[in-house]
């Protein structure tokens, strides 16, 4: 299912269906402390009902699932819909996924004590969603907002690799990331109150391969790019990594959150 969003990468169509393979293998790279800062919150754990929209193949379901907490997934994609149900089942989680956009959630009200949206507040219509997660949440519920992204001005091999996605996609909105708090819309304001964020950095290991295998199963490269515009990519991107990356190396990054009560 392609999209194309005028306030992502110039209009450019993307379907994240074309990378579901790619994401599911190298986009599970979050840090035990990305995990650990949530559950220190008291936030995702035994007893608590939890919706995670946007999840793409489960990766904050499946590597919470050990904290007790009951979840489901919701993502407009169909193909990362089936990986998630995929590599829940291989794992023997039990965890409930729908193809669905986050405007077309139709839970009933009050499902909720948490709903986690991690690397893709953005994509959704704030006006729509905002008012119908309120709804779904339960009194005092918390929506989590999760972000990790790497720093390409302090990062040498991070900022290369960027410097070739925007070579073939130079409308690219995922380059230049420099530490902040996630941006919240005025709206949410009118159904939530700002109860806590935090930013931090850290540093995520890979190998060449890996690494290539994030960088491909980004919104700029697998999930956008013609076939013809990928190869080269492919080529390019690997050439600079013979080049000046060791065969393993951490990738500097800074995490973001933001946790916001029911009103």
């Amino acid at each position: 299912m392609y999209i194309k969003d005028e306030r992502i990468d110039g209009g450019r169509a993307f379907d994240w269906g074309r990378t579901s393979d790619y994401y599911a293998k190298f986009r599970d790279i979050y840090p035990e402390i990305f995990y650990r800062k949530i559950t220190g919150l008291g936030l995702c754990v035994s007893g608590q009902n939890v919706l995670d929209i946007g999840t793409g193949t489960g990766v904050l379901p499946r590597n919470m699932y050990r904290f007790g907490a009951k979840w489901t997934g919701t993502d407009i994609s169909p193909q990362q819909i089936e990986a998630a149900r995929r590599l829940s089942g291989e794992a023997g989680m039990d965890i409930s996924y729908y193809a669905v956009p986050a405007e077309n959630l139709s839970f009933p009200d009050s499902s909720f004590d948490v709903i986690t949206a991690c690397q893709c507040f953005w994509y959704f219509d704030h006006n729509r969603v905002i008012p119908l997660l309120h709804g779904l949440l339960r009194p005092e519920g918390r929506l989590l907002i999760l972000y990790m992204a790497w720093l390409p001005f302090e990062d040498g091999i991070a900022g290369a690799s960027e410097e070739i996605v925007l070579k073939y996609s130079p409308d690219w909105t995922g380059a230049g990331e420099t530490r902040k708090p996630i941006s919240v819309p005025e709206i949410a304001y009118e159904y939530f109150d700002m109860e806590f964020h935090e930013e931090y950095d850290l540093n995520v290991p890979f190998t060449r391969e890996s690494w290539h295998g994030r960088m491909k199963a980004c919104r700029g490269v697998g999930a956008s790019l013609s076939d013809k515009e990928l190869a080269a990519w492919e080529r390019e991107h690997w050439q600079m990594l013979n080049e000046r990356a060791p065969e393993r190396f951490e990738i500097l990054h800074y995490a973001a959150m933001a946790v916001l009560r029911k009103k």
